[in-house]
């Protein structure tokens, strides 16, 4: 029976935007994504369809109903299947010659090393609480010179920040250290989204429980973050176009229309920054 697939044709309405040789180029990319949910599963997703042809994949967890209103692989049909296994099947149902790299027991200080050899970007997709690791996998990225990009989706929009060789690190842009976990969660928070664009129209507040570990989402956001990172890392993997390191950022928000580019030089020691931290820390203690 005659092989269905051909890459040169699967992928060739990306001509224009790219060349054929960056189309080349982009097969012979290795992408890493740990975490395989709301932003990690669509963002595994559209960097196979932009033709990205090796991909290091970490992920743990199984597919839930309050997966349901924003994770790629959440149906009826991959309930209490691994993520993982979900997605790597979708994923080769698009592109049958990716080159995966599984990581089942989800990214772990051991097998770190592992899932970042050969990895030309990084690009997250941990859960928000998953803190410690997600350190960890940032200083990594910075010791063997590999960019990396997180785009947080917050409400009906998304927030970017990329780490890349040389700039501001993942450390002392967020300042996580070695503080409780509370603290560290609430420094994320602020970081990741200095403009806050998404606070206006938040209308119950109390869905926001970091302490608890739960927050609101939609799937719009997602889409969002996918396109970004789609984007940034196009331009990163082909050594093309500007892209903004850390401590600037960029926060689009679909619902109120608005665009910021946002800076934060001295990262978590910006006066802002701080007295942001310090007004929510109040309002946290209150809310106790």
């Amino acid at each position: 029976m005659q092989d269905p697939f051909h890459y040169d044709e699967a992928f060739s309405r990306n001509i224009g935007w790219v060349t054929r040789e960056e189309q080349a180029k982009l097969r012979s990319k290795r992408v890493a994504i740990a975490g395989l949910g709301g932003v990690g599963g669509v963002h595994l997703l559209t960097l196979t369809r932009l033709g990205v042809g090796k991909f290091s994949l970490a992920d743990f967890d199984r597919f839930s109903l309050v997966n349901f209103n924003r994770q790629a692989g959440a149906t009826v049909s991959s309930l209490d299947q691994p993520k993982l296994d979900v997605m790597i099947r979708q994923a080769l149902d698009i592109n049958p010659s990716l080159d995966i790299r599984p990581f089942p027991q989800g990214l772990t200080a051991d097998n770190l090393e592992a899932f970042l050899e050969g990895v030309d970007l990084y690009i997250d997709g941990l859960d928000f609480f998953a803190l410690n690791i997600r350190q960890q996998v940032f200083a990594a990225c910075r010791a063997r010179g590999i960019p990396a990009i997180t785009v947080a989706p917050l409400g009906m929009g998304a927030a970017l920040l990329n780490f890349l060789p040389g700039k501001m690190s993942f450390e002392d842009y967020f300042g996580l250290g070695n503080q409780p976990e509370a603290e560290k969660a609430l420094r994320f928070f602020i970081g990741l989204a200095p403009a806050k664009l998404q606070m206006g129209y938040l209308v119950d507040p109390s869905a926001v429980d970091l302490p608890n570990r739960r927050g609101p989402s939609t799937m719009m956001a997602c889409m969002l973050c996918a396109g970004i990172a789609g984007s940034e890392g196009l331009k990163i993997l082909l050594g093309r176009g500007k892209v903004l390191a850390a401590p600037w950022g960029v926060h689009f928000d679909a619902y109120t229309n608005r665009l910021k580019r946002t800076w934060r030089p001295g990262g978590w020691h910006n006066p802002l920054q701080r007295f942001w931290l310090a007004l929510f820390r109040k309002h946290l203690t209150r809310a106790r």
